[in-house]
């Protein structure tokens, strides 16, 4: 296949005519495994590792080559090991903070046109992950579509997809059946030849019924989903570019469980845009939405106007993203144990003044 096939266009070419990689050609990431990378392009397929410049320059952080990255690569022939000496400007990132206690961005997939955020329609059915879903898609530059799974399993899928739309922010949501077909001509605008599609959802969904569907052969192994909860154990353990019959690029990720948000500012604000619009007509700019007067969030909350736990989560997901700039930030950090001390001085002196008057 041609390096236009797997998706090499202008933009990516723009960029490579301003850099001087005479010894190297264009190769994009099609498999990862450890510290070593399948590449393709206008060549043989082949494995490749990092260069001793790159492994220095990258720190294993969010510049290390991720699937679906672009980079520039020494091909040195048939039967050898390419290595890659640079990774391109990406034109969109899905990231995440890795799992753990390590304050570290982790590209999950690069250069993706279209996300399909899978959610199952049985007993794992769940707005309140969607939005985080959503909010980090708006953030990396993909195009986010909605695709409910498992319509075949339940007997209220058009309600849940009008409950899905009211949260979709203006996203395409499309029900399918991974198992049976049921749907999938919805998708079809979506997989365009040369155009990168990746998979996203956490275990149980259907993301592997769903790629074995799209490519019409098994490459995934599918497992039953608990009866208790309907959620999924992990299948899929390595992140792969798929090629589709139709020249669409499919990407899989494994099941992610732990979805930190990393930078997701505007994100947040193109998912909660509707409560961002009302809080700007509460009477206070700094408007905690919790027990001020003249605040139109809570008075839309006492009409039914607003869903109290999509507030909520609004509320979680900016917590978390505050809670990791404090950990980047040393400023920011000093400034919260201000805020601390002040708030536990106030209290002692409350206490104190309680106390005397009592």
């Amino acid at each position: 296949m041609s390096i236009t096939g797997w998706g090499w266009n202008s933009y990516f070419e723009t960029f490579w005519q301003q850099g001087n990689r005479k010894s190297t050609v264009p190769a994009r990431v099609v498999r990862q495994q450890r510290e070593f990378w399948r590449v393709a392009g206008d060549f043989l397929e082949c494995w490749a590792s990092a260069s001793g410049k790159l492994r220095l320059a990258a720190d294993g952080g969010a510049d290390w080559p991720a699937v679906g990255d672009w980079v520039a690569a020494e091909v040195h022939g048939k039967n050898t090991t390419a290595v890659i000496q640079e990774v391109l400007a990406r034109r969109s990132k899905f990231v995440r903070k890795s799992p753990g206690k390590k304050v570290e961005e982790q590209v999950i997939a690069a250069n993706v046109d279209t996300a399909l955020l899978l959610s199952a329609l049985d007993g794992d059915f769940n707005p309140r992950r969607v939005e985080r879903y959503l909010a980090q898609c708006w953030e990396s530059g993909a195009r986010p579509v909605i695709v409910l799974n498992k319509a075949d399993a339940c007997d209220q899928a058009r309600e849940k997809a009008a409950e899905m739309q009211r949260i979709a922010a203006g996203t395409a949501v499309c029900v399918v059946s991974a198992r049976t077909g049921q749907g999938f001509g919805e998708l079809e605008e979506f997989l365009c030849p040369g155009h990168t599609v990746v998979l996203l959802g956490s275990s149980g969904v259907g993301k592997s019924t769903m790629a074995n569907r799209l490519l019409g052969q098994t490459v995934q192994d599918v497992q039953a989903v608990r009866d208790g909860d309907s959620r999924g154990r992990h299948t899929t353990t390595t992140r792969e570019l798929f090629v589709l019959p139709g020249g669409a690029l499919l990407m899989d990720t494994p099941g992610l469980r732990e979805m930190q948000l990393w930078d997701a500012d505007s994100g947040v604000a193109q998912v909660f845009g509707d409560i961002d619009l009302l809080a700007a007509k509460c009477r206070f700019g700094d408007c905690c939405h919790e027990a001020e007067p003249g605040c139109a969030v809570r008075a839309a909350l006492s009409t039914g106007r607003l869903d109290p736990s999509r507030v909520e989560n609004r509320r979680k997901l900016l917590r978390e993203r505050e809670f990791l700039r404090r950990k980047m930030d040393p400023q920011a950090r000093k400034e919260e144990k201000q805020r601390i001390k002040e708030v536990h001085r106030q209290q002692r002196w409350r206490y104190r003044h309680d106390k005397f008057a009592g």
